[in-house]
């Protein structure tokens, strides 16, 4: 299970210490305040950490799937707020990676191989969450370029991203048949990132609206042919799950049972610590399988990727498994951490109530967990 690599070794020991050094001390204050967290930015900047995906020969380090999850997974365990920023980035620069050209890869490239520049995935729409297939949002072709009009809701990093991956209804054909992708740039004209939502969790990550208001874009930056934005998304970007809100979550969980375990053998309640009694041994026992499970169907999958085995339904049927046994298994581990801290979990001065609400975003972003199921018994029935 844990048979990383030197690279990916070095990795994940690099991000942890970066995470408790630099942004654990942060992690409270970020989740209070619910701004753009500059330290923690310039922190993970520092570390390269915007640059993961992108390729070596452009100053990246053109990770894999495995290691973006161990970075992920170290993130969360200290902020998944901070982690969303990374997390969004790479999701953008992951899919150019696969599907842009190599005079686009020649443009954009050396910019974010820099590591200090953010990008978000702009796909959600107000009427269209789960159902991405019916979004409104127009591209409509105008010269050499497009005239973009709609709304986006639900934007990670839209208030400090530089690149926004946009997809967008080029052609005539019913759903997905006319989806298509485009890059745009923040200063575009007509790009504008709208209010912030105020949310119950993953508070330091700032989630926008991005309106888009005849926004011109260049023929020259559709990403693949018009009509293939829905490619783009099923057959690239789908794998962002398993190291976005799977690994996010196994993160939240794991640190959610550290932090219930050591209260468990400081708290004492009729002459003995807690952690004496079984109703509560039995609580973390389980809390520790769920976790197992979790990184064993996060990192089998991850590896299966990574080393082009399995078919393409298996893999998104794997994907989905781990993106929703892990983000129900956080949100089932955080609840009983706050459980086992009794009252002082549900106060902020122990960080479970903060990863109770963190874990609850897991479920529902990402692809909510009863799209996953949809996903998984569509492949097990072959409908």
């Amino acid at each position: 299970m844990d048979d990383w690599t030197d690279e990916q070794t070095m990795m994940r020991e690099m991000v942890r210490r970066l995470a408790r050094e630099k942004l654990l001390p942060l992690a409270a204050r970020i989740d209070e305040e619910e701004v753009f967290p500059e330290v923690a930015f310039r922190a993970l900047a520092g570390a390269k950490l915007f640059a993961l995906a992108v390729p070596e020969r452009y100053g990246g380090a053109e990770a894999d799937v495995t290691t973006l999850c161990l970075v992920m997974e170290e993130l969360a365990k200290v902020s998944p707020a901070c982690g969303l920023m990374v997390f969004s980035t790479q999701a953008v620069y992951r899919a150019l990676r696969e599907c842009a050209s190599p005079e686009q890869a020649d443009r954009f490239f050396p910019d974010m191989g820099q590591g200090d520049k953010l990008a978000s995935f702009v796909l959600t729409e107000p009427d269209f969450g789960s159902d991405a297939a019916s979004l409104r949002t127009r591209a409509e072709r105008r010269g050499d370029g497009y005239l973009l009009n709609g709304a986006k809701v639900f934007i990670t990093s839209a208030s400090a991203a530089r690149y926004f991956l946009v997809f967008a209804r080029t052609g005539p054909g019913e759903r997905e048949q006319g989806i298509s992708a485009f890059l745009i740039l923040r200063d575009t004209p007509g790009l504008v990132v709208g209010k912030a939502e105020d949310k119950m969790g993953l508070r330091g990550s700032m989630t926008n609206q991005v309106i888009l208001e005849d926004a011109r874009v260049s023929a020259a930056n559709r990403i693949g042919q018009e009509g293939e934005g829905w490619k783009i998304l099923t057959e690239v970007a789908n794998v962002m799950r398993l190291w976005g809100a799977a690994s996010m979550a196994l993160g939240i969980a794991e640190a959610a049972l550290e932090c219930a375990v050591a209260y468990a053998r400081e708290r004492k309640q009729f002459g003995r610590p807690i952690a004496g009694f079984q109703a509560l041994r039995f609580m973390l026992a389980d809390m520790a399988i769920l976790v197992e499970a979790s990184r064993s169907l996060i990192y089998s999958t991850a590896g299966m990727i990574d080393q082009g085995r399995g078919s393409k339904p298996e893999i998104e049927s794997r994907v989905s498994m781990a993106k929703c046994f892990a983000s129900d298994a956080a949100m089932k581990v955080t609840t009983d951490a706050v459980q086992i801290l009794g009252g002082y979990g549900y106060t902020r001065d122990y960080p479970v109530e903060r990863m109770m609400r963190d874990a609850k975003a897991l479920q529902i972003l990402d692809g909510t967990n009863q799209i996953q199921r949809i996903v998984i018994a569509r492949n097990l029935i072959q409908d």
